[in-house]
């Protein structure tokens, strides 16, 4: 089951203004289909004194060229109609659509700005389905707000209309009118909270969805797609129930309408029949007065669907604005100093943090300095706040306490941009985008010359198995890099470090899930990569930092000890034991079953 998030609450008006706001960069297109709105409104009640026109007077006059004219005015009266709706839904559903591009926009850029907490407590699916289904309800709310105000204008000329034909006969056929407002009321709010579950659902489902897909291989290696299905009928079931219970709703407010207006039909008929038999009201009273009630229940009935789509639309605005305005959910803080790329001291200075909804430290009380040109090495068991260290300095994460410093700058104080440009990251989660080889490799460029691009996979090692390819440096690796082995995957995401030329260098056991084969020219990639360079090794093998200038050694969020190989093995107990557990590993005899 998806995690419930906890929404922002905004006021319906709140909701409903910045909706319609985002149409205020299309006023051109909305003024057009008000006009026509507004055009349109007079139409039905023309419609109406023409039919008693007709009825009173041409037809008992017995004028068969005047009866021609009535009917090219009734023919150009409808066609008219159809022009102005058929102009104002059209140019409101496009200027719907480009709404909701802009504001499809507005959410991505927002939500890729938002700091990596979000993400680590935030399922994928879930703002996957923020951006692609919450935000087509959105784009409904100023259609539907102009039809409903369409539909107010139409019925109070109507109904003044009726008035003025009988107001005898107005006041019977309007005294159900009262009763419409109880299912308005009601059906909304009914199909505004199964509208805002629905999404809720769709989300699930999106979240379901994303994590199957994207763990095909676990589910099939534990044969466990029955599982799964259930989990996602679970789901889809769940869904389907709030959509059947959405569509009662909905069907039941328009039935509901349907009575009340038989009711007011059926009360015209015997009281106007009656009159009209008493010869206190003319056919063509009756006729018009008779047009004007049906045509009158049209608009309310077209009330409560605008008001069932608006309620909707309000559902998605919701989930949308909570992102976009809620008051805790910022994009990350940045300072306005330029990291010029030279880096002469990086230190950690009493350094605190613990992870949102943890209570014990992942670092407690760190304090390091690292030289421009040093090689420095973090051992450590797991969970003693290694990577945790590492990710502090691109700003991942921000610290609780303490201070990093850049060049005795704080690293709040500079440009994210200019930062992270400047920082190389190699971890072993790689990760590449389903385009290219060569787009890969220079992510970081907006335009790259191929020569560089080519130089940069020599480096890592990389060149030989790309050329090999039937498409070269234009194969497009798959979702992920799925179409390429994990140690091509490692050697293009050092291709793309080296061709980034980062000033200070991070590799987080970038080796630890390769076999010895592709370790071996991954590792020496990697030290073509820090040459020259300030770097940060996080590596479970410890032959492979032995030659740093400097390892840290780390339990319990805190630094025990600091030094070089040999000083630590007389010094340091913990890494003694780290060294001795391995060598023992290296040298233990194979054993044959």
């Amino acid at each position: 089951m998806a995690r419930q998030v906890t929404l922002h609450k905004f006021s319906n008006w709140y909701l409903l203004k910045r909706s319609i706001g985002y149409f205020s960069n299309y006023k051109t297109r909305v003024v057009l289909a008000i006009l026509a709105m507004l055009s349109y409104a007079p139409i039905p009640p023309a419609l109406a004194w023409l039919s008693k026109y007709i009825m009173d007077d041409v037809l008992i006059a017995k004028d068969t060229w005047m009866l021609k004219l009535c009917i090219a005015g009734f023919a150009t009266l409808i066609m008219l109609k159809c022009l102005l709706l058929l102009s104002q839904v059209y140019v409101l559903n496009a200027t719907g659509i480009l709404v909701l591009r802009d504001l499809r926009h507005d959410l991505f850029k927002k939500i890729i700005r938002l700091p990596m907490p979000y993400f680590a407590d935030s399922e994928v699916g879930m703002l996957m389905s923020r951006i692609i289904s919450d935000v087509m309800a959105v784009r409904v709310c100023l259609p539907s707000s102009i039809m409903f105000v369409r539909q107010v204008f139409t019925l109070f000329l109507l109904i003044g209309s009726a008035i003025y034909l009988d107001p005898y006969l107005a006041f019977w056929s309007l005294l159900v009118m009262p009763a419409a407002i109880y299912p308005f009321v009601y059906f909304g709010q009914k199909i505004r909270k199964y509208g805002r579950k629905m999404q809720a659902e769709i989300s699930g489902i999106n979240v379901v969805l994303e994590e199957d897909f994207s763990g095909i291989k676990v589910i099939k290696a534990f044969a466990n797609e029955v599982l799964e299905d259930l989990r996602f009928n679970k789901e889809n079931n769940s869904y389907t129930r709030l959509l059947i219970r959405r569509t009662l709703y909905s069907e039941g407010s328009s039935r509901v309408m349907d009575v009340i207006a038989a009711v007011a039909g059926g009360t015209v008929m015997w009281v106007g029949g009656n009159r009209v038999i008493d010869g206190s009201m003319s056919p063509g009273d009756l006729t018009a007065f008779f047009l004007c009630l049906l045509q009158l229940y049209d608009p309310i009935k077209k009330l409560n669907a605008a008001n069932q789509q608006i309620q909707s639309g309000l559902a998605g605005a919701e989930r949308v604005f909570d992102i976009l305005d809620s008051p805790n959910i910022n994009v990350e803080e940045e300072g306005t100093t330029e990291f010029d790329g030279k880096l002469n001291e990086l230190t950690f200075n009493d350094i605190h943090f613990t992870y949102p909804n943890c209570t014990a430290p992942a670092l407690d009380g760190v304090s390091l300095s690292i030289k421009t040109g040093q090689r420095v090495a973090i051992v450590g068991p797991s969970g003693s706040g290694k990577t945790t260290l590492v990710n502090l300095i691109p700003r991942f994460y921000d610290i609780d306490g303490g201070s990093i410093q850049i060049n005795g700058t704080d690293l709040k104080d500079y440009t994210l941009d200019s930062l992270r440009l400047n920082l190389g990251i190699v971890s072993q989660d790689t990760f590449l985008f389903n385009v290219s080889i060569a787009d890969n490799i220079a992510y970081s460029h907006d335009e790259y010359d191929m020569n560089a691009v080519m130089r940069a996979a020599e480096a890592a090692y990389a060149h030989k198995f790309i050329v090999d390819m039937p498409e070269g440096y234009d194969t497009v690796v798959g979702e992920g890099g799925v179409k390429i082995s994990g140690g091509q995957k490692q050697r293009l995401t050092i291709a793309r470090a080296i061709m980034k030329n980062p000033t200070l260098l991070i590799l987080d056991e970038a080796t630890s899930a390769l076999d010895t084969e592709s370790e071996r020219v991954v590792q020496k990639a990697l030290d073509n990569l820090m040459v020259g360079r300030t770097s940060i090794v996080i590596a479970h093998r410890l032959s492979t930092i032995l030659s740093a200038d400097l390892i840290v050694v780390m339990e319990k969020g805190k630094i025990i000890a600091k030094g070089k190989h040999e000083e630590l093995l007389d010094s340091c107990p913990s890494y003694e034991r780290l060294y001795q557990m391995q060598f023992d590993n290296l040298c233990a005899p194979e054993i044959h079953g």
